[in-house]
């Protein structure tokens, strides 16, 4: 299955107002779990901190964590960098649109990109699976970090990660087509993080099991719908109707809830 067909003919939809847009940023935080995960953990590195903070969207896409960060605080500054230059450029221009002067995007190569001792704090969001030189990248964000700065990341885990155990293509391969890896295991993400020079590291599952039938409900089923047949736009609305009362109780419960094991990751480290 592949997600960028689905995210242009969204962008063709929803970039058609800020209005729209920010309608867009709406639905994604309350569909996609992941952001439920990632606002959360935001919201407790935020409490106390000062003005004058540059943060980093390392692998930015439709911009809606850089509009979550730039809304708690105007004096922060926030970058975004992305490979594709649609997306750098469609971003550049809503947060124009919409007069966020503290945020700013640009097209740029995770494998290459540095910015020494710049950054308070840096977020990669569903980015790792899809680079094959991770411990590069990893260097990367450790030389751009100031001295105690965060490092916060979303991403699959082996447990199921990109859905590799519930299709059915031949095990092992990855449901998602642009994955370069099934997820990772918790220790192995946490080891290459260390030898990256981060000095701290922590890391827990989210997607557990109330997390994975909501992901069934609000993601996978609509997107394999989508790809059958785009007729299926037609019929979106009312499968959620049906469908999103319990997303978002499976949501809550996800981010509430301990996990042993689940398909996703969220890990933070620190330099």
């Amino acid at each position: 299955m592949q997600y960028d067909p689905i995210k242009r003919s969204l962008g063709n939809v929803f970039n058609k107002t800020p209005f729209l847009r920010k309608f867009f940023y709406r639905l994604l935080d309350l569909l996609l779990l992941r952001t439920w995960h990632i606002k959360k953990e935001i919201r407790i590195w935020a409490k106390g901190k000062g003005d004058n903070l540059n943060i980093l969207d390392a692998g930015s896409g439709f911009g809606q964590y850089a509009f979550f960060i730039s809304s708690k605080n105007k004096n922060w500054k926030i970058t975004g960098v992305d490979v594709k230059d649609e997306q750098i450029e469609d971003c550049n221009n809503f947060f124009g649109q919409i007069g966020r002067a503290n945020v700013s995007f640009s097209v740029a190569d995770l494998v290459k990109y540095q910015n020494p001792g710049a950054f308070d704090m840096i977020i990669s969001v569903d980015v790792m699976e899809h680079i094959l030189e991770d411990v590069e990248v990893f260097k990367n964000f450790h030389t751009s970090l100031k001295p105690g700065g965060m490092l916060l990341i979303s991403t699959p885990s082996d447990q199921g990660g990109s859905d590799v155990h519930d299709h059915d293509h031949d095990h092992g391969e990855s449901f998602i087509d642009e994955h370069v890896r099934d997820g990772y295991n918790i220790d192995e993400i946490q080891e290459k993080l260390k030898k990256s020079g981060f000095s701290k590291t922590e890391a827990y599952y989210d997607y557990g099991t109330p997390g994975k039938i909501s992901w069934k409900l609000s993601m996978k089923y609509p997107i394999l719908m989508v790809n059958a047949s785009k007729l299926f736009f037609i019929l979106l609305p009312f499968y959620y109707l049906v469908t999103f009362p319990f997303s978002l109780i499976l949501n809550w419960l996800d981010v509430n809830l301990k996990h042993k094991t689940g398909t996703g990751l969220i890990v933070k480290a620190w330099k």
